[in-house]
């Protein structure tokens, strides 16, 4: 089967005998722009760099005598890759990876190793001209686990500091004169695991001491957005612990905002396979989209005892598909393919981050390259899209553009006794003044119409791209990277409403025009 090319292709594959389903039950949408709600902060659309596996070594750092094309050694295909997402931050050094960093042992000629999987050759210099690179914002998760303040604030002394500063000046002999911005600092990560099985108050005791000695040097940027750690999954001590001591608080420290990490597995401890899935697994997955929004309603509303105002942010600053490690690959590494599914899994956790835009206002995807969930991946010289990366990349117009609420019955998809909502949307205005739509059909095996009515809004067609593929389980290879991409779509406007039938398993945004 091909992959549809153009609105007419789509329209022809429909006249099937499933077609008359869908025509005969659109989805009745309605959207009123008289309504906006809060800004989706282009933060939602962070990524996340740890160093394990082949993430960092081999995703973006190739070394600058390598063969592969490169930029003082970090790989060309890859950042113009991620230009395209306009991607807002990323965070770096980890996950648990940031606990146990040194990162004296990352800066300057002379590279200490962590053993032969980390060379420390790629280091704060390394990924501050990264950053720099994609036109990201840095957020540097410091190590609040096994080190100290004093260290975590000569961190930001030589990532931040003039060179009139001992290691301003020492950054400076190592080719870097000018200041580094530093825009988001994570205090710590997973402390209740991995970042040193810390009991909530004394996270709290140990956050409070670092927020008030690490600062920023630089005058062009003397504020940092300042993360807390948040709670376990659905756990709610560390929300309690942290938005208490927060709304006591005196003058000496201050978060912006607090973590939720909370992967997609169909049932812990990670399980399922990458590829060749059948439609059961591919409902039991997409499942957990539902769980996070229930947890992101639980913790708000912990938050929302203290915090009424919603000053401080919910950062989900770790969420995705987490799958059992391709077959043949090293586990510790966490590389898994990336399918339609995963495709369909974004779409849904995007939209449930936009309807929560009022308290979350950053997030991270684990993770950015060859690990986890990954935008891309990559082989030596040999890099492919993945099907994650395009709705990312669909979704840039959503970045910083306002909420429209829409309402709709999104009926129900049931296969193999799990039943799941047969679709979802949002819409939102960006700063132009014009209103995207997102329609995503979870549906495995029937097309879907969507009827939407444009209350306020004045338009006569809509354009974008649809995202499907020949199986919920298609993939891009190194040498079929086609196989799962992005096609032009266009529809017209009559009557005030918008109406459209879409792919099974599909993710489709329209700008209306």
């Amino acid at each position: 089967m091909r992959l549809l090319t153009s609105a007419a292709a789509i329209a022809a594959a429909l006249t099937l005998p499933v077609a008359a389903h869908a025509a005969d039950a659109p989805v009745q949408v309605t959207l009123d722009a008289s309504k906006p709600g809060a800004v989706i902060d282009r933060h939602v659309f962070g990524q996340f760099a740890e160093h394990l596996g082949s993430g960092i070594y081999g995703g973006i750092w190739v070394g600058k005598d390598s063969t592969i094309p490169n930029t003082r050694g970090i790989r060309n295909d890859v950042v113009g890759a991620l230009k395209a997402l306009k991607v807002p931050n990323v965070r770096w050094p980890g996950g648990c990876f940031a606990d146990q960093y040194n990162w004296r042992r990352g800066v300057g000629p002379e590279r200490k190793p962590i053993g032969a999987g980390e060379p420390n050759t790629f280091g704060t210099d390394e990924f501050m001209d990264f950053a720099q690179q994609i036109g990201t914002e840095a957020y540097i998760s410091v190590n609040l686990g096994s080190s100290t303040a004093q260290d975590a604030s000569e961190w930001l002394e030589y990532m931040t500091a003039s060179a009139d500063h001992a290691l301003g000046a020492e950054r400076a002999k190592n080719g870097h004169p000018e200041p580094y911005k530093v825009a988001i600092l994570g205090l710590g990560n997973e402390s209740w695991d991995c970042g040193g099985a810390m009991s909530a108050d004394f996270y709290v005791n140990e956050m409070k001491r670092f927020s008030h000695f690490l600062h920023s040097y630089n005058p062009a940027q003397p504020t940092m957005k300042r993360v807390a750690v948040g709670p376990s999954g659905g756990a709610e001590n560390y929300t309690e612990e942290v938005m208490k001591a927060w709304k006591s608080r005196s003058w000496s420290w201050d978060i912006d905002a607090m973590s939720l990490h909370f992967y997609a597995t169909g049932g812990w401890p990670p399980h399922m396979a990458d590829t060749g899935f059948d439609e059961k697994d591919y409902a039991v997955l997409l499942k957990d989209p539902t769980a996070m929004d229930d947890m992101i309603k639980t913790q708000s509303a912990i938050m929302d005892k203290y915090d009424p105002e919603k000053k401080v942010a919910l950062a989900v600053d770790e969420w995705g598909a987490w799958l059992a490690p391709t077959p043949g690959s090293n586990p510790g590494a966490l590389a898994q393919q990336n399918s339609q599914r995963d495709a369909v899994l974004t779409a849904l956790s995007l939209n449930v981050f936009a309807r929560h835009a009022d308290r979350v206002r950053m997030a991270n995807i684990a993770q950015m390259i060859n690990v986890l969930q990954a935008m891309i991946l990559t082989d030596k010289d040999k890099m492919v899209l993945t099907p994650t990366y395009h709705v990312f990349h669909m979704y840039v117009p959503f970045q910083d553009a306002t909420f429209i609420p829409l309402t709709f019955d999104a009926g129900t998809y049931t296969t193999n006794g799990v039943t799941l909502p047969r679709v979802d949307a949002v819409a939102a205005k960006d700063k132009a003044g014009k209103v995207w739509i997102s329609v995503t059909n979870i549906d495995a095996k029937s097309p879907a119409t969507f009827s939407v009515s444009l209350a306020g809004v004045k338009a006569t067609k809509a354009s974008g791209q649809t995202l499907s593929a020949p199986k919920v389980s298609s993939i891009n290879t190194f040498d079929a990277p086609n196989t799962v991409a992005p096609k032009a779509l266009s529809a017209k406007v009559a009557g005030g409403k918008l109406t459209i039938t879409v792919a099974p398993a599909s993710v489709t945004v329209l700008g209306l025009e």
